[in-house]
């Protein structure tokens, strides 16, 4: 659908509007009695999300992103699916899977009630997936706009034969400084520290920020907390269907390495991903649905 049939079919006065964005793709936005949001089409990627309690944006968004065909968004809350990380196989395959660099269909917009908004955006598998990815799948993301932010991503085997999959909400959250956030609920968990070599490590006490951070931590308990101190802020996750966390931060020389980030955004952002990953993989049998829940809230100190 064009930007007019959008409208027409999934606009709602005030409270839902399609435009076209950056690199011409489609762009929801929401206006409504709790917040503002704004949904790229392409990727299914929540770009920006500023609840009215607080009037401060929880996203973080790269000012050199790319908005073009085949490129991923750097910022905002990519999805990785139906793997996170390198190709599980090897055959070259994108990383994080097929689904943040293509255009996804609009589904349903439920704009009924004045301070929440329901999106519900996805694709189904086809040739060109079956070429990269050979399953028969439905894939959906419940993109809930209200005084919180609520992501449901869910995938349905389709098909005759089980499938195996991996999948993440890559989280860019909007810090005041990184040297002065935490991520709290970590305590005592294991986790693969990829920043150096993938050794296995146990946490003890908050995540603190003062290098290069990339952590897969296991058996994850339902409620973590970002401490944004900067801005006198806690930001908490609450999950569902979902055990594994990833906590990622590239520093200064991947930062700089990275044509899509200023080299100095390292600083604004930390990524928590709720995921299934690392040893967490899920089982999909045909018929099955398999569902992974996040909801972010803005509770400021």
């Amino acid at each position: 659908m064009n930007i007019d049939e959008l409208n027409q079919a999934f606009g709602a006065i005030d409270l839902v509007v399609f435009k076209a964005g950056q690199g011409d793709l489609p762009m929801i936005h929401v206006h409504n009695a709790s917040a503002d949001a704004i949904v790229s089409v392409y990727g299914g990627q929540v770009l920006s999300f500023t609840p009215r309690s607080t009037g401060r944006e929880m996203l973080f968004l790269s000012q050199l992103a790319y908005f073009a065909p085949g490129k991923a968004i750097k910022g905002g809350v990519p999805i990785c699916w139906p793997w996170f990380g390198a190709d599980p196989e090897g055959q070259g395959r994108p990383a994080h899977g097929i689904a943040r660099n293509r255009m996804w269909s609009v589904y349903a917009v439920d704009s009924s009630v004045a301070d929440r908004t329901v999106i519900t955006l996805g694709f189904d598998s086809d040739a060109s997936t079956l070429a990269v990815w050979p399953h028969a799948f439905s894939m959906r993301l419940h993109v809930s706009v209200g005084d919180t932010l609520q992501l449901a991503l869910e995938t349905t085997n389709s098909g005759t034969a089980p499938f195996r999959l991996t999948q993440a909400l890559h989280t860019y959250f909007s810090i005041g400084a990184i040297a002065q956030t935490q991520v709290d609920g970590l305590d005592g968990r294991r986790f693969a520290d990829k920043a150096h070599g993938g050794i296995a490590v146990t946490q003890s006490g908050p995540v603190t920020f003062g290098g290069e951070v990339d952590s897969v931590y296991a058996d994850v308990g339902p409620e973590l907390t970002i401490v944004d101190a900067a801005q006198n802020r806690n930001i908490v996750i609450r999950n569902q269907g979902s055990t594994t966390a990833v906590v990622w931060n590239p520093w200064e020389a991947i930062a700089k390495s990275m044509a899509d980030l200023n080299d100095d955004d390292y600083h604004r952002f930390v990524c928590v991903e709720t995921a299934n990953a690392g040893a967490e993989i899920i089982d999909v049998a045909p018929g099955q649905t398999a569902r992974m829940v996040a909801r972010y809230s803005d509770e400021s100190r």
